[in-house]
């Protein structure tokens, strides 16, 4: 198996782990949805390094870029664009919105109303958009990198389950340690207006043929939908511990992350094929936030994520 783009990717997230401090999760999942070509949801309070972490990447990576500050008054054609009269050519002309690009970082996605999440359904599940009468097909890779505030702060929304869905994995990122925080007081600023694009169109996708290749048994694809299964209620593989905690399980979206995201760990650990672990790894980041809990378990605290580890751990 080809491995070279692999340490292409590892400079990569060295040089951004110069910048970025103590978030090497967050960093690594980023580089996991561009070569997977999935959409990722980071979840945290503010000043984490959310926003820096995903502008970072993309200035790593020779691809375009656009940035969307997500806003309540914020309205779909400011999203994907809007058809406008052209009095010099007397017609209608498609004025194309900050949506068509390859990277798009969506910051603070969940303080725009539903209708502004509506807008990106088609484009994060289709690949395209539609504007007036015509469907326009988006950039490949095309990747949304969303950024939000736990829910509790004031002046958000709660994006739909549907919405939801379509990201590849949930990140909730927590405060850096005590040594990677004092790093960031001796950061020099410079370091960030200095990079280098070290990764191209060319380079991801040299990545994700490689991936393709490392081999995953049946059983552990087996293993894969068995837990998905057993996060919904009514089905046989069900986890009767939590009977009464879920109202609705992950959907077969989460068996193709699963898979797609294992590949990927197991080639970035220089492995040739997919075993429990990388799985059990990535767990609750795939299912955390595709399983929707009943309200007793919301009130007594339940974890989704933790839900989804203790079920993969079971099953091996």
């Amino acid at each position: 198996m080809d491995f070279s783009s692999k340490d292409k990717l590892e400079g990569a997230l060295k040089r951004a782990k110069k910048i970025i401090f103590g978030q090497d999760e967050m960093l690594e999942s980023i580089v996991a949805a561009l070569v997977c070509d999935g959409h990722l949801l980071i979840e945290g309070m503010p000043g984490l390094g959310k926003t820096l972490s995903v502008s970072t990447m993309s200035k790593l990576c020779d691809v375009s870029f656009k940035r969307i500050q997500f806003t309540p008054d914020l309205l779909p054609s400011d999203l994907i664009g809007t058809m406008i009269y052209s009095q010099q050519n007397e017609e209608f002309i498609t004025k194309f919105g900050p949506i068509f690009t390859q990277i798009l970082l969506a910051d603070e996605i969940n303080r725009s109303p539903a209708k502004v999440q509506s807008a990106l359904l088609e484009a994060m599940a289709e690949k395209q958009v539609t504007i007036g009468e015509e469907t326009h097909k988006l950039s490949s890779p095309f990747v949304v990198l969303a950024t939000q505030n736990p829910i509790d702060q004031e002046g958000t929304y709660r994006l739909p389950e549907a919405q939801m869905d379509r990201f590849m994995m949930k990140l909730n990122i927590d405060y850096p340690d005590f040594a990677a925080e004092k790093q960031i007081l001796d950061f020099d600023k410079k370091q960030s207006e200095e990079i280098i694009p070290l990764l191209s169109t060319d380079i991801l996708l040299q990545a994700k043929k490689a991936i393709d290749g490392v081999y995953v048994d049946d059983k552990v694809k087996e293993y894969i939908v068995n837990i998905v299964h057993a996060t919904r209620p009514g089905n046989k593989k069900y986890f009767k511990e939590f009977e009464g905690a879920i109202l609705a399980g992950a959907s077969p979206r989460a068996c193709i992350w699963l898979y797609k995201i294992a590949k990927f760990n197991a080639f970035m650990e220089g492995r040739d094929f997919v075993n429990p672990e990388h799985i059990i790894k990535i767990a609750a980041k795939v299912l955390g936030h595709r399983i929707i809990l009943s309200y007793e378990a919301t009130i007594d605290k339940m974890n989704a994520g933790e839900m989804a580890t203790k079920i993969a751990r079971a099953l091996i």
